[in-house]
């Protein structure tokens, strides 16, 4: 497989990661806006004040400039350099006051005296800046001018959503989260794969209809159930929650609530054949946006494939979750386990044959002329698809029971089918 995908989906990383973005403000618009180049995403607002669920959708928070001055009028701490310097929702602030009173408002991880830490406060109003420890420890006494140039105000939560029809309409979910400021597996990995995943299916044959959605983490997911949940209870057959998806040191899945649907079936098949030495989670170790799609009475077959899980590698939220830990390479593995995912979904039937005892495969051109070592394991493989496709078995069953890769039935179903000795008996 080329290797461009990575390489593009890199690229739209290096676009997309200097946008200071949060749970809603102009910074989702503008990032929504550029995937959209690529993608034909329908854009939603959902203003301030709507309840959704036992939440209610919050004020918008936008930011244009933020710093601190020193005596000598030197920016000590500048949200220019990088927007990880101000806490997430601080409200306006033009103050001068001594260091005592400016370290109440700052933070920074002693542990990890180089990161910036990435720190919000959307629900109770406050400000603050994020530094170094590297940094702080460098403040001198005396008095600093801290200037925040923000603002809260009656606005809307911004989505993103595509909607690619299929022959049915029983959908596969995708969705990722775009509301996060510059850091690059935890953020952008997911909606940079998710956007090059929905450009290749729009080119393709599909069976099922698509359902993509760029959401603001955990309020947005609870936004866009509140507006769609019936029509997704009815509708989707599996999905996945596409979040750190970058890096190239680990490969994690975290399953459903019970780990018993259709995407936790796919996911683990696809593991075991591409990487069997996955990280294996539970649904206890969740903290993305798996905990709404499997709550009790939304209970969607909603599954997590990740590189290293949030939470576990060490830049997690810090300034260190950069450009430089996120690879063209780590992208495009990511891309092609969903990829194939989506895939085998699209081929999962149940089939049964139609002739009673082995059918003779000579006649039909089917047996190999030439027998070598590789040629009687391909024989093996179509045998032992034969000998379960009794039609109480689904595609992914048969692959599990006889140790072959979905991808590699591929050709023997056809050839198969084209000779009239399988049908399809679940549709």
């Amino acid at each position: 497989m080329q290797n461009e995908p990575g390489q593009s989906m890199y690229q739209l990383m290096q676009r997309l990661f200097p946008i200071c973005r949060s749970i809603t403000g102009n910074g989702v618009r503008e990032s929504l806006a550029i995937i959209k180049e690529i993608i034909p995403l329908n854009i939603y607002e959902v203003p301030t004040g709507t309840k959704v669920f036992d939440w209610e959708v919050p004020r918008e928070w936008n930011i244009n400039d933020a710093y601190v001055l020193d005596e000598d009028g030197r920016k000590v701490i500048d949200f220019q350099q990088n927007n990880l310097h101000v806490m997430g929702y601080s409200v306006p602030v033009n103050e001068k006051m001594p260091l005592a009173e400016l370290q109440k408002h700052l933070y920074s991880l002693k542990e990890q005296p180089e990161a910036i830490p990435y720190i919000t406060s959307y629900y109770k109003e406050r400000w603050g800046f994020c530094i170094s420890e590297k940094q702080r420890e460098q403040l001198k006494d005396g008095m600093y001018h801290v200037v925040i140039d923000s603002s809260l105000t009656e606005g809307s939560l911004t989505y993103g959503e595509l909607i690619i029809p299929g022959e049915s309409e029983k959908e596969i979910f995708l969705s990722t989260y775009i509301c996060h400021p510059s850091m690059a597996n935890n953020e952008l990995s997911g909606p940079v794969v998710a956007t090059y995943l929905s450009e290749w299916l729009l080119r393709q044959p599909r069976r099922y209809t698509y359902r993509i959605v760029f959401i603001p983490e955990t309020i947005g997911s609870i936004t866009y159930l509140s507006r769609n949940l019936a029509q997704m209870k009815q509708n989707i057959i599996a999905g996945f929650n596409i979040t750190c998806v970058g890096d190239e040191r680990a490969v994690s899945y975290l399953p459903t609530r019970y780990g018993n649907t259709l995407a936790d079936k796919v996911a683990l098949n696809v593991l075991k054949f591409r990487h069997p030495d996955f990280v294996r989670y539970t649904y206890l170790d969740r903290g993305s946006d798996e905990r709404q799609y499997c709550s009790p009475g939304v209970d969607l077959p909603v599954a997590s494939l990740m590189r290293t899980k949030y939470g576990v590698y060490p830049e997690y939220h810090t300034s260190l979750d950069n450009l430089e830990l996120v690879t063209p390479a780590g992208l495009q593995g990511s891309f092609e386990l969903l990829q194939e995912c989506i895939e085998a979904l699209e081929a999962n039937r149940k089939y049964r044959v139609t002739c009673l005892g082995e059918p003779q495969l000579g006649k039909r051109g089917l047996y190999p002329t030439l027998s070598t070592k590789e040629s009687g394991k391909l024989v093996r493989d179509m045998m032992n698809f034969i000998a379960y496709a009794d039609g109480s078995n689904d595609l992914i069953e048969i692959s599990n029971l006889i140790g072959v890769p979905v991808r590699t039935l591929h050709p023997f179903i056809t050839s198969l089918v084209d000779n009239g000795l399988l049908e399809v008996v679940d549709e």
